[in-house]
């Protein structure tokens, strides 16, 4: 779920769809986000043509930034919403290239046509790249529902058109493909939030993603008339409402808004953000008293109006966990409501026979959800041979308008790992260390040797953390340095102190002692120094 990245090599010119990240889970110590591996696309920069964001959710364009720093001349072409997104987390502005929905891109006997689509984020598009061999359509993200207009308004009768030119292959989401039925109008959260607000006395915090405006509509909306304040906290999601209602995506009355100084009202409602990297990290600042305008009462109504993913399920369970003991009440998005804009089996299948594409490519999703989607492809009668499958990394191709199934040719890929505003990968060495550190800690050696009389003059010394409590382990801490004591000596000669040698001693020999003697393995690092 996350990480998008999609590279059609057409006639030697390479178009890329989306470029996002995807969260990092407990299981990668520190790391904020994942990125796609570009190492291909920086070996066949001179070939790219562009870059085609669908949509402002990071999911799709949250890695441009380091796209940016291994290609710096490649060309990010994106809606005016999505625009304002990359430019807001501090892009340049003169950098993406703004493009308009219905107006095609030509790149020679190629061209790209963006067509509307209705999803949580306004300016959502998807991609038709018309080939000679017929079209290539990727959607994106997207959601059947024409109670959705104006900038979220989804254009059928121009998808309808695409499918009577002809479709080669259809790259379709497969996020949602094993909810049944259709998506809409279980996404509609309006009554929902009306009846929260209409039934909670005290002050209300909404935690929500900030590119999901059409949720953030649903919250004013739910507001007006009812005498609250609306405070939205953090510059940048300031920015982001600011624009949105500028540009004509949100409409609510000014009157609507509060300031800082409606923070500690009552009936308040306070609206915070999750940030890029961490799921839920403003309200987990604000939990633990980090905050330096919101301060948790007992009173306080925290309302989760933001999709669940399977990767951060714990991370909420702690979060309400926490509010339970502050005495807040905790409101999520009821199990019949379905938040996440995307398309479910009805939806898909209409996708489908609007396109009647030669051959079905389901992406975007958990591999289970990518099958579920092959599997709505057959039951519209789909022949089997044209719904493929592939895995990161895995490539298909066309040649003449007919799909190559001997070719299983493959590009070597890896998780970027992302830690702080550092862009190099973080690698799996690192988390390997930072793994063995969190479960068995750490036992530190060091001694000092004379450098003229080759003579040990200090230690060995040992300290430890995360391992055992030294006060309580006298036993112990004289043994291991008995351990390193004789390796010490077993290296040094009159004329000359295997320095390797006494590290890799300490390392192999104290590992085995303290694993035959605790059953962990700590990290073991050995400083010898001579004056």
């Amino acid at each position: 779920m996350g990480k998008n990245c999609y590279v059609m090599d057409i006639d030697n010119d390479i178009f890329v769809f989306d470029c996002g990240i995807k969260y990092a889970n407990e299981n990668l110590y520190g790391i904020d986000y994942i990125i796609p591996d570009f190492s291909y696309l920086a070996q066949n920069k001179s070939r790219i043509k562009g870059v085609f964001l669908t949509h402002g959710h990071y999911e799709n364009m949250g890695a441009i930034k380091e796209l940016f720093i291994e290609i710096p001349d490649v060309k990010v072409y994106a809606t005016k919403f999505t625009k304002f997104i990359l430019v807001n987390d501090g892009i340049d502005a003169n950098k993406i290239i703004e493009i308009k929905q219905h107006k095609k891109i030509n790149f020679g006997k190629i061209s790209i046509f963006p067509i509307n689509v209705s999803h949580s984020t306004p300016d959502s598009v998807m991609y038709v790249v018309n080939t000679s061999d017929g079209a290539i359509v990727y959607t994106g993200d997207f959601i059947i529902d024409p109670q959705m207009m104006d900038n979220y308004a989804m254009d059928l009768g121009k998808i309808a058109y695409v499918g009577k030119q002809g479709v080669l292959a259809l790259l379709c989401e497969s996020v949602f493909s094993e909810h049944i039925g259709h998506t809409s109008p279980s996404h509609r959260l309006l009554s929902f939030f009306k009846d929260v607000i209409k039934h909670t006395d005290n002050r209300l915090i909404f935690s929500i993603l900030p590119t999901h405006i059409y949720t953030i509509q649903e919250i004013f909306t739910s507001a007006e008339n009812t005498h609250r304040k609306v405070v939205v906290m953090g510059k940048n999601l300031q920015n982001i409402i600011s624009f949105a209602k500028k540009e004509g995506y949100l409409k609510f009355s000014d009157n609507l808004l509060g300031d800082l100084s409606n923070i500690e009202d009552k009936d308040s409602i306070l609206i915070i953000q999750d940030n890029k990297e961490a799921p839920y990290a403003s309200i987990i600042k604000i939990i633990n008293n980090y905050d330096k305008f919101i301060k948790l009462r007992d009173t306080d109504t925290v309302v989760f109006a933001e999709p669940k993913y399977d990767s951060n399920e714990k991370t909420l369970v702690k979060i309400e966990n926490d509010l339970a003991r502050i005495g807040c009440d905790v409101i999520n998005i009821p199990k019949e409501k379905n938040i996440l804009h995307h398309a479910s089996s009805e939806d898909l299948m209409i996708m489908i026979d609007l396109l009647k594409p030669k051959y079905f490519i389901p992406v975007k999703g958990e591999y289970r959800y990518m099958v579920n989607n092959a599997n709505i492809a057959s039951e519209l009668q789909m022949p089997s041979d044209n719904i493929i499958l592939k895995q990161n990394g895995e490539i298909m191709e066309f040649d003449n308008g007919k799909y190559l199934i001997e070719k299983h040719d493959k590009i070597s890929i890896n998780d970027i790992l992302i830690d702080g505003n550092s862009s190099e990968d973080v690698g799996e060495l690192v988390i390997k260390d930072r793994e063995m550190l969190s479960e068995n800690g750490i036992v530190l050696i060091s001694a000092t040797i004379s450098k003229k009389e080759k003579v040990l003059l200090v230690g060995p010394e040992v300290t430890t953390r995360g391992f055992i409590y030294v006060k309580d382990s006298i036993e112990m801490i004289n043994e291991i340095k008995r351990i390193c004591l004789e390796i010490i000596e077993r290296n040094i000669t009159p004329n000359f102190v295997d320095y390797n040698s006494i590290k890799n001693g300490v390392r192999e020999e104290l590992g085995k002692y303290l694993y035959r003697e605790t059953q962990c393995k700590p990290m073991i690092i050995a400083v010898i120094q001579e004056v």
